[in-house]
């Protein structure tokens, strides 16, 4: 973290922001702290080790509180972990270059601004049955780890809207698994990276005790207070920033 340029109090208190927002809805928050500390100038090697750990607290914690709820799933969600999993592991053992890092990672922002502002409601009537759904749910889990390990979102920013999308589930219920694929995918993609890098968890104990404090009170009232589309307004603008800032660092370099 030594190449930050912002205080490590004030990154902290963005990160507590963030966890409350992005646990609300069911995430993690590491699309915004990746996109972060990408703008601030933290290694690329860096970023996903710290995301992936960031993400790891903030949904162990935001599971208890939606698994208190009785909103979680398993059944829609194991199909979705088990070929996550593996390519999680496969994404988080590669090294990618500086520059293919933060494109990535810049799609992956507009894409989750575009289902936000865009395609709001927009809604797949599958015609399937139960072995279509699960061959689907196979098939997207694999494509969401790979992204995730690659990038150290934990993946859940693409799964809580797809469930929606395909009607798979409610949004709470949604939100619910989010928060459970976030944390199984972020052990993975962590181990495969640890094998590699090393993280020195002196240097981001503030932004930590942040994230704890932010999805501890976010999930809660996500859970058991909060209408998702209010939080899932407040996540946008947050999106759109990082993306606004991201793009000036991309094309800048």
């Amino acid at each position: 973290m030594e190449e930050m340029i912002i205080s490590p109090y004030a990154l902290s208190l963005v990160f507590l922001i963030i966890a409350y927002t992005y646990s609300s809805v069911g995430l993690g928050g590491g699309s915004s702290y990746t996109a972060l500390m990408a703008i601030m100038g933290v290694s690329t090697v860096a970023i996903p080790m710290i995301s992936l750990t960031l993400n790891l607290l903030v949904t162990t914690v935001g599971g208890v509180n939606y698994i208190r709820s009785g909103h979680t799933r398993l059944r829609l969600l194991f199909p979705f972990l088990v070929s996550s999993i593996p390519m999680s592991y496969l994404g988080g053992s590669l090294q990618l270059p500086k520059e293919l890092f933060y494109w990535i990672l810049l799609a992956t922002l507009i894409f989750v601004v575009l289902r936000l502002y865009i395609w709001e409601r927009a809604t797949i009537k599958l015609n399937m049955g139960s072995a279509g759904k699960t061959a689907l749910s196979l098939a997207a889990g694999s494509i969401l780890g790979l992204i995730a390990g690659i990038v150290g979102i934990g993946g859940g920013i693409y799964l809580v809207p797809l469930i929606i999308v395909l009607g798979l589930g409610t949004e709470k219920e949604a939100a619910a698994c989010g928060v459970i694929f976030i944390l199984v995918n972020s052990v993975s993609g962590l181990i495969a990276r640890l094998q590699f890098n090393s993280i020195d968890l002196d240097q981001i104990i503030l932004p930590i005790i942040a994230v704890v404090i932010g999805s501890a009170s976010g999930s809660f009232m996500g859970a058991a207070k909060y209408k998702p589309q209010t939080m899932q307004k407040v996540l946008g603008a947050v999106i759109l920033v990082a993306i606004i800032f991201l793009t000036r660092k991309v094309f800048a370099g």
